[in-house]
């Protein structure tokens, strides 16, 4: 059963939490696939990918290369996917996939201090449910560790 899981931002962008969250699904054997809803972003995180720790390397492309898919993480602005995800992350605002049964896990990424973006995730919160998927809430603690909240 697809997990559809939430991550609640407090003052910290998208870029400070995905690349340790990318890693992971790595490391569990997970393709990756991140829609984003603007070029901007898309090309932030490309660039951010590259760079995030001198330790580290996160293998990942965009929709626009040649080889896309065979990208093991995938940024995208559209909601296909190419590289046969088992993950897919949702980062600011990008929509739910109507196939979000295909995957293992569909985690969305929202600004806990934007009203609009915390009414989308109650939204979509409330439609996961009815859906029957399993949906779980994460929230950085005041030392900055993910707590998952009930």
């Amino acid at each position: 059963m697809t997990e559809i899981v939430f991550y609640h931002l407090n003052g910290q962008p998208p870029e400070q939490i995905l690349p340790a969250l990318l890693q992971k699904s790595l490391e569990r054997g997970w393709r990756v696939v991140v829609q984003a809803s603007s070029e901007e972003r898309v090309d932030a995180l490309d660039a951010h990918l590259w760079t995030w720790r001198d330790d580290a390397f996160l293998p990942h492309g965009t929709w626009r290369d040649a080889e896309a898919a065979e990208q093991p993480i995938l940024l995208t602005l559209n909601d296909d996917n190419p590289n046969r995800a088992a993950v897919r992350f949702l980062v600011e605002g990008a929509a739910m996939p109507a196939d979000a049964s295909i995957y293992q896990r569909v985690v969305l990424v929202f600004d806990g201090e934007d009203s609009d973006a915390v009414e989308a995730a109650r939204a979509r919160w409330a439609d996961a449910k009815s859906a029957g998927f399993e949906v779980t809430y994460w929230q950085a603690d005041e030392k900055g560790r993910w707590r998952r909240r009930t």
